[in-house]
């Protein structure tokens, strides 16, 4: 009699782990919302992308949980928004002219006494990630390419940043051939696991700077940027760069065909926050990476799982990263963590065409970015010229509205990001009611979080010199 219930309750356990759908993650870095062919480029070319996302569901307002790389990572690792993590950038520190700075925040270059607020580089280990919570119903894990939140693995089972084994902190930007070996390790794991439920988590080094890519796709990319005239000069070694993702890409997908996997895989592909304003252009979207602008922080994304996903479907509902946990937990009927809090919803209710209740979602940004080109979108306090991609700040985004709390002098500007997609025109005093609503909930987020709030003034704040500055150049 043991001996048979033993058989049965290991029996019940392999239909129960055979029928839990695979999971395979494939993020790029620094993908623009307009750099792919799904969301209608104008010069690279994405064709493996745009045959995939036709098979499952294009999201349109798909949000990264950070302007930049390293916040949006952990919070998809962790599923907790950036005032848990106290994440705010690679570096820890604002970048920029600490004399056009009005509050004292950790910055480049200045003293100790600018260190107002905490800003760290890496997730505890004592959070539970994505791959922990994963782990409870039975998954093989394996995360290959870029990690950027710290030493400890996170509970992955494999976690290489190369596909050769290579040290989990060593970088591979501008390398030519990681994304094959990125590729290479993915496609064995996936025919290494193909009879177990597989989480695979394949994080490109591209498209981030330095813009290096092989020469034939260059040369390919060339010849066409000399075929015609066009309306600007696109960087042709970073179309050979996104031609490079866009093959990888294919390659997994065709394994997950081969083994016939791929009926019950939910395939995602994203981005971690928007293009890089001196390399490619995100319009019609305001701003690039490392602004709260839609060019900061809306990112390429589509998911495919043919069992539950209609083909040729699309979503205009916003998602963001600390989504993917709860998210994963509910397909994979895993265990969320009670340690910590888990900011996320799951969108599984979406991938099906239904309906998620409205709700908002949050990003907090303490410090201060420098611009440069498309990405200068806010100017230095009391002046008119743009200098900032970001300066300390809360947001919130709820339908169709976006409101952004500035700390330098408390206001609060809102923004109709449905019907001005742009951002040209802030429509605060038009829509007061609206502004009430969505600043109680911010507040009470902000609180909630214990979002750290800079309120130190720098003594050697000068309004006048980016304008002073200006001057002199005209001049010369």
């Amino acid at each position: 009699m043991k001996q048979l219930s033993l058989f049965l309750f290991f029996t019940l356990q392999f239909f129960c782990l055979a029928d839990k759908p695979n999971i395979v993650f494939i993020l790029a870095d620094d993908l623009g919302w307009k750099d792919v062919g799904f969301n209608e480029t104008e010069f690279y070319e994405t064709p493996n992308l745009d045959r995939i996302c036709a098979t499952g569901m294009k999201f349109n307002r798909t949000y990264s949980g950070g302007p930049n790389c390293l916040p949006t990572r952990a919070c998809l690792i962790s599923g907790m928004y950036t005032p848990r993590t106290e994440i705010w950038t690679p570096g820890g520190a604002s970048k920029g002219n600490t004399n056009f700075m009005k509050l004292k925040v950790p910055a480049r270059g200045a003293d100790k006494s600018w260190n107002t607020i905490p800003s760290k580089q890496e997730l505890l280990p004592s959070v539970t990630s994505i791959a922990e919570v994963l782990k409870t119903a039975g998954y093989k894990i394996a995360r290959y390419g870029k990690w950027h939140v710290g030493k400890d693995t996170q509970g992955f089972d494999i976690s290489d940043p190369s596909g050769k084994g290579a040290p989990i902190g060593k970088k591979f930007y501008g390398n030519i051939d990681v994304h094959e070996w990125l590729t290479d390790a993915s496609v064995k794991f996936i025919e290494e696991n193909k009879d177990k439920p597989l989480f695979l988590y394949l994080a490109h080094w591209d498209v981030h700077t330095p813009i290096r890519a092989r020469k034939d796709l260059v040369k390919k990319y060339d010849e066409k940027l000399s075929s015609k005239e066009w309306g600007r000069k696109w960087n042709t070694t970073y179309a050979a760069m996104i031609h490079a993702v866009d093959l990888s890409v294919k390659r997994v997908h065709a394994k997950l065909e081969e083994l016939g996997l791929a009926e019950n895989t939910l395939f995602i592909f994203s981005s971690d926050n928007g293009g890089h304003g001196g390399v490619t252009t995100n319009a019609p979207l305001l701003g690039a990476k490392g602004a709260f602008s839609e060019g900061g922080v809306r990112v390429p994304t589509f998911m495919t799982w043919p069992k539950a996903v209609k083909a040729g479907s699309e979503c205009d509902t916003p998602v963001t990263s600390v989504d993917f946990m709860p998210t994963f937990a509910e397909m994979a009927s895993a265990t969320l963590p009670t340690s910590q809090p888990v900011d996320g919803k799951s969108i599984l209710s979406l991938l099906k065409g239904e309906e998620l209740a409205k709700r908002s979602i949050f990003w907090h940004y303490p410090l201060y970015l420098s611009g440069h080109e498309i990405s200068k979108v806010v100017p230095v306090f009391g002046t008119q010229q743009n200098y900032w991609r970001a300066v300390p700040s809360t947001m919130v985004v709820k339908g169709e509205w976006k409101l952004v709390h500035y700390f330098e002098d408390n206001s609060y500007k809102l923004y109709n990001v449905v019907k001005d997609i742009s951002e040209t025109e802030e429509v605060s005093s038009k829509f007061p009611e609206v502004v009430q609503e969505l600043k109680a909930e911010l507040l009470a987020w902000q609180q909630e979080t214990k979002a750290v709030i800079p309120s130190t003034v720098n003594e050697s704040f000068d309004p006048k010199a980016t304008s002073e500055k200006g001057k002199k150049k005209k001049k010369k």
